[in-house]
């Protein structure tokens, strides 16, 4: 069974803010970089049309319940 494109987008969402959070984590981030700009980033064009803020916001509140 394969994902839909709605599945993907939380699967790359997710994935990207757990990157991000490392990064940030280690410093290795650019300055002025945002979770949101660097979730954007590592989007695939192709699905891009399934983003929404909300999808973000609920990944993000998720992850860093996890994280933290």
């Amino acid at each position: 069974m394969s994902l839909n494109n709605k599945e993907k987008m939380i699967a790359i969402i997710s994935n990207g803010i757990a990157v991000f959070s490392l990064l940030q984590e280690r410093e290795e981030l650019p300055k002025n970089t945002t979770m949101y700009d660097f979730v954007l980033k590592v989007i695939p064009a192709d699905i891009k049309s399934e983003l929404n803020v909300e999808l973000i916001e609920s990944r993000s509140k998720y992850s860093s319940a996890i994280y933290h």
